[in-house]
């Protein structure tokens, strides 16, 4: 059967365009080889996880242990999340950002996912373009597009440790152009803007009457001396056309109990909490209750996390650039290494010769039995993704295991 025609009945499509057209993701393929080598009882490494290894901390989780048996939890709350919930949040970015938005400007959604999905909705037409920087975390161009807008990539590699100038973006910039992704520290490459390089790129969107997305769910996980800016507190100006997306899963460990926010001007709030109203209504009460427990109380347990998470960089990144053919920047921020293993496609390894870094991160799987991310899933092929928020044991290993397979590559 031929491709479908606008002739083809109603009744005779399947699956809707528009959703047949999200990617499947590049992930995919090796995750589900690396869970069925485990399910056979192969010793796999991961380092595909975007998540802490660590625990919720206990205090989070008592409160919602409590917050099962109070009755007021069992019950419809306000769609765009519980105000002291939203207080809290207001109170915690002024804490943590320096400035301090109303509770009117802030959305309380199903993780961090449903904050992007809903602000592009919200605020895109079709055929509005939104500049998106890569490497790119591999949900955005999906949200864009399906809130019809248009993603215009703009690549930045090792050589500007992944960050993305000012005259890259203004290259971009069309009469189309809307909005301006801006994610510090990132994921994947755990690239994280200066001071006077965020202050940089909100100008230009100032400039331009351009608005921002700016999300900073890695805001806590930086390394050395490096720290992440809050464009809306650097530019008061900004905020007008600034929305922020956040969420607890990140800091405080907390990735499957989905919550997340966003923070932006009333009008595209509002427009926001109505469709949420109709998407999915409330976020889940206990989960609130225990995000509520999260940003009201300190930020300990993400200083310990953060100890351990800047050893193993260390580790990981030393080990990494100890390959030849590899080259790794450091990350400074979040938890992931991004090499470049460039120099290494179409070598020969072990009699195979991968001609992209997909085959190259299933060869790393099938052979050495490690899982990573190829570069594909984030918009720049080229590149592997590791997560170095596992064991510190398992690292080494998985990354000696790498190390040993790599160094067999000729041309």
């Amino acid at each position: 059967m031929g491709p479908m025609s606008a002739a083809t009945p109603p009744t005779e499509r399947r699956v809707s365009a528009r959703v047949g057209a999200i990617s499947e993701s590049a992930t995919l393929a090796v995750d589900a080889k690396a869970k069925a080598l485990k399910a056979a009882g192969r010793p796999v490494i991961g380092f595909g996880a975007g998540e802490p290894d660590f625990p919720t901390p206990d205090y989070i989780v008592q409160a919602a242990v409590e917050a099962c048996s109070n009755p007021k939890y069992h019950r419809y709350t306000p769609a765009g999340g519980l105000p002291e919930l939203k207080a809290a949040i207001a109170a915690k970015t002024l804490r943590d950002s320096g400035w301090e938005p109303d509770v009117s400007q802030i959305l309380v959604t199903n993780g961090g996912k449903q904050a992007i999905y809903e602000a592009f909705a919200a605020i895109l037409d079709p055929g509005d373009e939104v500049i998106v920087p890569a490497p790119y975390w591999t949900t955005y161009p999906e949200s864009i597009r399906l809130a019809g807008g248009v993603p215009v990539e703009v690549v930045a590699d090792e050589t500007t440790g992944y960050r993305v100038s000012v005259e890259q973006l203004e290259a971009a910039r069309t009469e189309n152009t809307k909005v301006v992704l801006f994610v510090s520290p990132s994921n994947p490459t755990g690239a994280v803007y200066s001071e006077a390089e965020t202050e940089a790129i909100g100008r230009w969107a100032v400039e331009h009457g351009l608005w921002v997305l700016t999300d900073e769910i890695y805001e806590h996980l930086v390394y050395g001396d490096a720290t992440a800016v809050s464009l809306p507190a650097l530019l008061p100006e900004l905020r007008d056309k600034c929305i922020v997306v956040n969420g607890v899963a990140k800091t405080y460990a907390m990735t499957g109990w989905r919550v997340g926010w966003v923070i932006g001007p009333k009008d595209v709030v509002k427009a926001a909490t109505n469709l949420q109203s109709h998407a999915t209504s409330n976020v889940s009460n206990v989960a609130q209750v225990a995000a509520l427990a999260a940003v009201s109380g300190d930020l300990t347990a993400v200083a310990e996390m953060r100890e351990a998470f800047d050893r193993r960089r260390k580790t990981i990144v030393r080990m990494l650039n100890e390959i030849d053919g590899v080259v790794c920047p450091e990350p400074e921020g979040a938890f992931y290494a991004y090499p470049s293993v460039k120099a290494l496609i179409g070598k020969e390894i072990r009699g195979k010769r991968p001609q992209d870094s997909v085959e190259l991160a299933a060869l790393i799987l099938e052979e050495a039995e490690v899982a990573v991310v190829p570069g594909e899933a984030f918009g720049t092929p080229g590149y592997l993704r590791l997560s170095y928020a596992l064991g510190d044991e398992d690292l080494v290993e998985g990354v000696s295991r790498i190390q040993k397979l790599l160094a067999e590559a000729r041309d």
